[in-house]
């Protein structure tokens, strides 16, 4: 038998003024484009934007649905608009933030599993790193360098 040891790194910054300047105006998208949710069920609502190799900027709010898996969270919309309209173009970063209807979120919120692996299928495809900012409406912003850090043991085209 053997053991192993898998370990996630973040940089954790105090608040979005402490983030690198561009990183700031990527998470002011996340934040106004959260209030586009459409969350009527989970009142709780999720932006995301995504910084291209290009100079796009893509962004996305959750989408949700009575028919509950029909919905598509806020980092899917973006991921996917993204591959539609700049197939070609490289994700460099993404900012993510998250606020409830009913309460304060002051906790870093990370995407879900469905998101990570849908992200994991982009940074496997463009063989580059994208640097992934998450927060609550308020807070703490958590960056990962790596969606493999969110994702160690990614699932990805190499196990097909």
């Amino acid at each position: 038998m053997e053991k192993i040891s898998i370990t996630a790194s973040f940089t954790v910054y105090d608040s979005v003024a402490d983030l690198p300047e561009p990183i700031q105006l990527l998470m002011q998208k996340a934040l106004a484009v959260r209030k586009t949710a459409y969350a009527p069920y989970s009142r709780f609502r999720v932006g995301a934007a995504i910084q291209l190799d290009n100079g796009e900027v893509v962004i996305g709010s959750n989408q949700e649905n009575a028919a509950y898996p029909s919905g598509l969270c806020a980092e899917r919309v973006a991921v996917f608009h993204a591959g539609a309209a700049y197939p070609d173009a490289k994700i460099l970063s993404l900012a993510i933030t998250a606020a409830a209807d009913d309460k304060v979120v002051d906790t870093p919120i990370p995407p879900c599993g469905a998101c990570r692996q849908s992200l994991a299928e982009y940074e496997m495809k463009q063989d580059v790193p994208m640097e992934i900012y998450f927060m609550g409406e308020t807070g703490k912003v958590y960056k990962s360098d790596s969606l493999k850090n969110l994702l160690p043991l990614v699932f990805d085209k190499d196990y097909l």
